[in-house]
């Protein structure tokens, strides 16, 4: 999700999403003071904004809609656990 410089690197293929979300996870669960929270949120945004993205990309798409409504949904599971505290 992000380079070594911490500059967003773009989501395209399902595969990067998968990963770009365990990737979020562990961004939000971590403990590293260097971690803010401004960075949680900008991870975040960065994600939805590119899942978003990818959703409209391949909406003529069933089999691909499918696999990124997949990770949407794991997503806003992911979203109702942290909101949960």
């Amino acid at each position: 999700m992000f380079d070594t410089n911490n500059k967003w690197i773009h989501l395209d293929t399902v595969e990067d999403f998968d990963n770009g979300l365990s990737d979020l996870i562990e961004i939000w669960s971590s403990a590293d003071t260097a971690v803010t929270q401004a960075f949680k949120e900008s991870a975040l945004s960065h994600f939805k904004e590119n899942l978003e993205g990818a959703l409209l990309n391949w909406a003529d798409n069933k089999a691909k809609t499918r696999k990124y409504t997949a990770i949407a949904t794991e997503l806003a599971e992911f979203e109702e656990v942290m909101k949960a505290g």
